[in-house]
């Protein structure tokens, strides 16, 4: 079959507005439903990063309280350490657009911190975007949609609905009144259209090529959205 690149965060960390370091990186889930349904459909996973480092693990992606109790933790730490290429990503600056048949951005509150502000991140979404291949983002990673600016200095996904992680998750999570700013805001202000789904339950929206998640549970059904565009 085809490739599909998976750009992740490389930051461990969100720095809030008090200064401190928040421990993040990607959220489980989001890389793990996704990848489970790219390869049992025969496509193969290239993982891209910022200067290629080993993308980093929200440890709390990992807890019982978000996978449905002891088992399901076990079973999604089980399914993480069989990704292989997660362990050996190339650099996001030496990605050619033209190996891939589709683009895939998992989230986590890593892409708020190095993807939001990242230039090569930036210019592959918007060649992406005008590519016509699928691009899926989730959760938080619509943050790197923050990058992506035209020469005249608008936004490339301006005018375009999108789903992601929303003011009220953010309360919900307990970070809202700590962040520097908020996820639904920014893209509203750079001309993003968020569409706002009940906290915490799957909200896929899909805008020509460009397909997106609000949430870690938008995750797979977000992956059956892009399998069927490139179907």
């Amino acid at each position: 079959m085809s490739k599909i690149l998976f750009v992740m965060t490389g930051a461990d960390h969100w720095t809030l507005a008090d200064g401190s370091k928040h421990p993040t990186g990607f959220w489980a889930e989001e890389a793990v439903a996704p990848y489970q349904a790219f390869t049992a459909a025969g496509h193969e996973i290239v993982v891209a990063t910022p200067g290629g480092v080993v993308p980093p693990l929200d440890q709390g992606s990992l807890a019982p309280q978000f996978n449905g109790g002891e088992e399901g933790a076990k079973k999604m730490a089980d399914a993480l350490a069989t990704i292989s290429e997660i362990q050996h990503p190339i650099s996001l600056e030496d990605v050619g657009l033209d190996d891939y048949a589709a683009v895939f951005y998992p989230g986590g509150h890593g892409p708020m911190e190095d993807l939001a502000v990242d230039s090569d991140s930036g210019r592959l979404l918007t060649s992406a975007l005008k590519s016509g291949r699928p691009l899926g983002v989730v959760c938080h990673a619509p943050a790197a949609l923050l990058a992506a600016v035209e020469q005249d200095g608008t936004n490339s996904f301006a005018g375009y609905k999108v789903a992601a992680f929303t003011n009220a998750e953010e309360a919900q999570s307990g970070l809202a009144d700590k962040a520097k700013w908020l996820l639904q805001d920014r893209l509203t202000e750079a001309g993003v259209q968020v569409q706002v789904g009940e906290p915490w339950v799957p909200n896929v929206v899909v805008d020509r090529n460009l397909l997106t998640g609000q949430n870690p549970s938008s995750s797979a059904p977000l992956a059956v959205e892009l399998l069927r565009k490139l179907a």
